[in-house]
């Protein structure tokens, strides 16, 4: 059956159509789809001279280690912490055996009680109704001497005309002389009432809180020794004791290590230890974490040398990075140091925010094509070189003058269109004060 061309085209059209109509409807929904373009910081590829860098071979270790000993006799009765937990300064490692000293301390502290409420009374001073009690007593005693006295006067005048006899004068006589002298005990006592205690008596007072206070101390600090303490903040590496053990002042009983900083020991040979000078920054590669990029300070060069290898020892100091898992850098850990012994060359560097890590290699994110408000990004695979406080040298194919991402490159993909919210001045970054972990993120 023949037919015309204008059928055939008829009919492909509309065996097409459905095709063309899913295809336009796909092109349509990915531009639909396509999310704005991402906002990020950016800053320039510079190039510089810096010193020329070599690997040493070095290892991480603790920046204080301390084996925590008993300071008396006694059994232990509880370990607080054990290997591998942290504990913090002044926290308990172990306890030992305490219960007669503590009975001790309680019988102390009554002591203590009782003498401070001694001392409160006498500082109080004499209340109201012991002053008006004591007066009460001394113008009852009053009343009696000024009625002896009358009786006396009246005796005396009978005597005159002899109506009284020398026995009943004399009797008179006694009692009015001792009513008098109750009358100047009552007021003598009144007026002590009224004045207080004396202060020597309240000085006594205080020294005996005093030596009483002193020997609840001296009881405490024993007891204080019958905790062990850790003395800075770390990690238990070792348990010298178990529960129940009899210690000896001095014995030991946990070892702790502090690894909130670190010291990664480097040892030189001779020929390039004086090209090394503390106060430089240096990278720090430890192959058991690939997926880091670690910075430290040169605190020491020990002017020391190894007599058989003729290496000295290089200190560097890192701040470590505590995760819920414990701390990243752990003592021992087997490291490479990168450090400056040779002439200064020129070098590409980069700001360390820049790094994207996680992938097979470090990249950076380069922004590409568009205007000075953004483009396009792409990852640029790089190995890393010397370090400085701010920058990080760069091996690749970088151009001075290209701007890499510093700020959202966690959340870029390839060919992804950005925006520019800032440019960040390579040299004014602050220098990091931690170990620089990078974006932990890599290309699809």
């Amino acid at each position: 059956m023949n037919m015309k061309p204008s059928c055939v085209f008829r009919l492909a059209l509309f065996l097409l159509a459905p095709f063309l109509m899913a295809v336009t409807a796909g092109v349509h929904d990915a531009h639909a789809q396509q999310p704005p373009p991402a906002p990020v910081a950016v800053a320039d590829v510079v190039q510089m001279d810096v010193s020329a860098g070599q690997a040493f071979v070095a290892t991480v270790m603790p920046l204080k280690r301390a084996i925590v000993g008993s300071a008396v006799d006694g059994r232990v009765v509880e370990l607080v912490v054990h290997e591998g937990e942290r504990v913090a300064k002044g926290a308990p490692l172990a306890k030992l055996l305490t219960a007669t000293i503590e009975l001790e301390l309680a019988a102390a502290e009554a002591e203590l009680d009782l003498r401070n409420q001694e001392l409160a009374e006498l500082e109080a001073g004499s209340r109201r109704n012991e002053i008006e009690q004591a007066k009460a007593k001394m113008l009852g005693a009053k009343a009696d001497m000024d009625f002896g006295r009358a009786q006396l006067t009246r005796l005396q005048q009978l005597r005159t005309s002899n109506s009284a006899s020398p026995e009943e004068f004399e009797q008179v006589k006694a009692r009015a002389s001792q009513s008098e002298q109750v009358y100047q005990e009552l007021k003598a006592a009144h007026d002590l009432i009224v004045e207080g205690p004396r202060p020597e008596r309240i000085a006594q007072a205080r020294a005996q809180v005093a030596f009483q206070q002193a020997m609840v101390d001296r009881i405490k600090d024993r007891i204080k020794k019958y905790t062990v303490m850790s003395r800075f903040d770390g990690y238990v590496v070792a348990e010298h004791v178990d529960e129940g053990t009899w210690v000896q002042s001095g014995d030991p009983v946990m070892e702790v290590v502090a690894l909130d900083e670190v010291e990664v020991y480097a040892y030189v040979v001779e020929q390039h230890a004086a090209h090394i000078k503390p106060g430089t920054t240096v990278r720090v590669d430890v192959p058991a974490l690939p997926g880091e990029i670690v910075t430290g300070e040169i605190t020491t060069v020990i002017p020391q040398a190894d007599a058989k290898s003729r290496t000295f020892p290089v200190k560097i100091r890192v701040k470590n990075t505590i995760t819920d898992d414990g701390p990243l850098l752990k003592a021992g850990m087997y490291a490479r140091v990168e450090l400056p012994i040779g002439p200064k060359q020129s070098a590409i560097m980069v700001p360390k925010n820049a790094l994207v890590l996680g992938g097979p290699r470090p990249l950076v994110y380069v922004v590409d094509g568009g205007d000075q408000g953004g483009g396009s990004v792409r990852p640029v695979p790089i190995e890393v070189g010397v370090a400085m406080p701010n920058l990080i040298q760069a091996i690749g194919p970088l151009e001075a003058g290209q701007r890499v991402v510093v700020e959202g490159n966690e959340r870029l993909r390839p060919g992804q269109r950005v925006v520019i919210s800032r440019v960040v001045e390579p040299q004014s970054q602050p220098a990091p004060n931690e170990s620089n972990r990078g974006n932990e993120h890599g290309t699809d």
